[in-house]
């Protein structure tokens, strides 16, 4: 089993690498051009009722298993034993990179390998929790975000109505006494808004979300949170709110990230072009703010070389900018050059830089509620 991980591993490592370059070196045009799909949107069938009720449609849920990749942890990680109880419901980000379709075939196996590693980096803060559940779904194609052909919100509007079906199972099976949590990160975070907006908004599970985590999509601050009936959380023992972050390093130019975001409307229907974004600081669990490398507790750096990744500590700060982005200041010297995009862009890393701290404000937050 391991042996085979890290063959997987180094596929996908292979593929993220390739993707990351055409990304780097090409001009905006070219991306489009290598990246979205050119063929029309294939309407596809509604998941069959009761299709997440097994275990296939799952990267992680109770029962699978305390090796999955939702349950791992860096080498040498310890914390006390004291395990939550609190059902997670994590959606992954984008994994699918080719254009032959605009949503990622259920079968396709670089893109599920892909969705496995990225949710044993980005869902591990929450693993916590014995109670993690990570979707598979058929996510919309990198290129519906690099395009405003309709066909885009088609697909990302298919992959949405997976993640509804996955939902609804999930809220069905868990003890409806607890709290939940929501997270997700990027393509996962950009469904997660609809999602609090169709099934949380004004309805009982309100009270019950502990924390909702919308990492690396923005979240804009009048088209979107009215509409998920949450609030952004502005302190950090603060209960039934949004966490949002996108993360740039200086000298920033996150033009691309922000064309990705004006594609798409806000939640409440209108245009994205003058709004404003949640930034909430993941070293303090605040609103804003600045906070120095020392707060860091931890940032999840790969072992390309060993398949494998270690926390340090220490190395990399936070502020939240005036444009709403997350600044972490100079590039650190931690080896993560390859992976970060256009612009000193590091929506890959956004989870991982704060790996330690984000899993503190998990726990701090539902021992809150």
């Amino acid at each position: 089993m391991a042996r085979k991980f890290l063959y997987v591993t180094a596929g996908v490592t292979v593929l993220v690498l390739a993707a990351m370059l055409a990304l780097r070196l090409w001009s905006s045009e070219l991306t489009e051009f290598a990246f979205v799909p050119e063929g029309e949107f294939t309407p596809r069938p509604r998941v069959e009722t009761g299709a997440y009720a097994g275990y296939d449609r799952w990267i992680a849920r109770p029962g699978m298993g305390a090796n999955g990749p939702a349950m791992w942890t860096p080498a040498g990680f310890e914390e006390d034993a004291d395990a939550l109880a609190v059902p997670v419901f994590f959606l992954h980000p984008t994994s699918y990179f080719e254009k032959a379709s605009w949503n990622a075939p259920y079968d396709d196996k670089a893109s599920r390998d892909l969705a496995e590693l990225f949710v044993r980096g980005m869902a591990s803060p929450f693993n916590k929790s014995i109670d993690v559940w990570a979707p598979r779904y058929r996510q919309a194609a990198i290129g519906a975000f690099l395009t405003d052909k309709p066909e885009a919100q088609k697909a990302l509007d298919l992959a949405y109505g997976d993640v509804l079906a996955a939902f609804d199972h999930f809220i069905a099976t868990v003890d409806p006494k607890k709290p939940i949590v929501l997270a997700g990160h990027s393509q996962g975070a950009y469904h997660l808004r609809r999602l609090l907006r169709d099934r949380v908004a004004g309805t009982s599970l309100a009270k019950r979300v502990a924390a909702a985590y919308l990492i690396g999509w923005p979240v804009a601050v009048e088209q979107d949170l009215p509409q998920t009936g949450l609030a952004a959380c502005a302190e950090p023992e603060q209960t039934g709110c949004i966490v949002s972050w996108l993360t740039v390093a200086e000298p920033a130019e996150p033009e691309m990230m922000i064309d990705a975001w004006k594609r798409r409307e806000g939640l409440d229907g209108q245009s994205l072009e003058n709004a404003t974004f949640v930034c909430t600081n993941p070293l303090t669990g605040r609103a804003g703010g600045t906070a120095p490398p020392s707060a860091n507790q931890g940032t999840l750096v790969p072992d390309i070389k060993g398949k494998s990744g270690a926390l340090v500590a220490g190395r990399v700060s936070a502020s939240c900018r005036k444009d709403g982005f997350l600044s972490i200041g100079e590039p650190p010297e931690l080896g993560l050059g390859p992976y970060v995009m256009p612009g000193n862009n590091y929506h890959l890393f956004d989870v991982t830089l704060f790996w330690a701290n984000l899993r503190t404000d998990f726990v701090r937050r539902v021992r809150a509620w």
